[in-house]
């Protein structure tokens, strides 16, 4: 059966991709919102995307899209579509608002849709990336308790227990599910190499900070 990933690049998009199996997969499905305040998707770079998608060596779909509530909604539609796949597989964790809206479109189509990490909590999606060693970096920090200079770090066992007691002191979300930061994998199981960055962080303000992609590395 032909199958889609809706792919960001991020941890929980790449944890579920492996979890489904890179080798049962067909083509990966990617949202670059113009906005980095979309509704449903995260605003992934997307030279870093395709590099990724290279790395995995799956060909890569892309669809830009405004943010606008129901006009990316329609995008995301009309990338389906155009894939032609006969399942999908997501990494929502626990998003009803886009869990539904994604559930809806693979019913109008009549798409299998795999779900792998619904449900998951906190600790085990990052149990489950830390033990496959998932080389995983925040590239948008946009919450209070998370300092800039996480922004493209390796969140390793050590880097975890820190984010873990900050959560704790700041009552943010550790899978960051309320939009706390976002993340992209630099490694992964089926990656034919780790992928490197020439990067300088942009803050807009106290608590929101991004990483501005300069250079992928050899």
């Amino acid at each position: 059966m032909s199958t889609g990933v809706l792919f960001s690049g991020g941890k929980d998009s790449c944890l579920a991709l492996y979890k489904f199996g890179a080798e049962n997969v067909t083509c990966l499905l990617s949202i670059l919102p113009y906005d980095k305040d979309s509704w449903m998707f995260h605003q992934p770079n997307e030279k870093l995307l395709r590099k990724q998608a290279e790395m995995l060596r799956l060909p890569l779909i892309v669809r830009k899209s405004s943010a606008e509530k129901n006009k990316e909604l329609e995008d995301l539609r009309e990338l389906i579509k155009e894939s032609g796949v006969k399942r999908l597989v997501t990494g929502a964790l626990a998003s009803n608002y886009q869990g539904k809206r994604i559930k809806k479109i693979c019913n109008d189509f009549g798409i299998k849709l795999e779900v792998p990490l619904w449900n998951y909590s906190e600790e085990k999606l990052w149990k489950e990336l830390l033990q496959n060693d998932f080389k995983v970096i925040l590239i948008k920090i946009s919450c209070e308790g998370i300092g800039k200079e996480f922004i493209g770090e390796v969140i390793d066992k050590k880097k975890y227990e820190e984010l873990k007691k900050l959560s704790e002191k700041y009552k943010f979300r550790l899978d960051f599910e309320g939009g706390e930061a976002e993340t992209a994998v630099l490694w992964m199981p089926g990656f034919t190499e780790k992928i490197n960055l020439d990067y300088e962080i942009k803050s807009e303000d106290k608590y929101r900070h991004f990483l501005i992609v300069k250079k992928i590395k050899k």
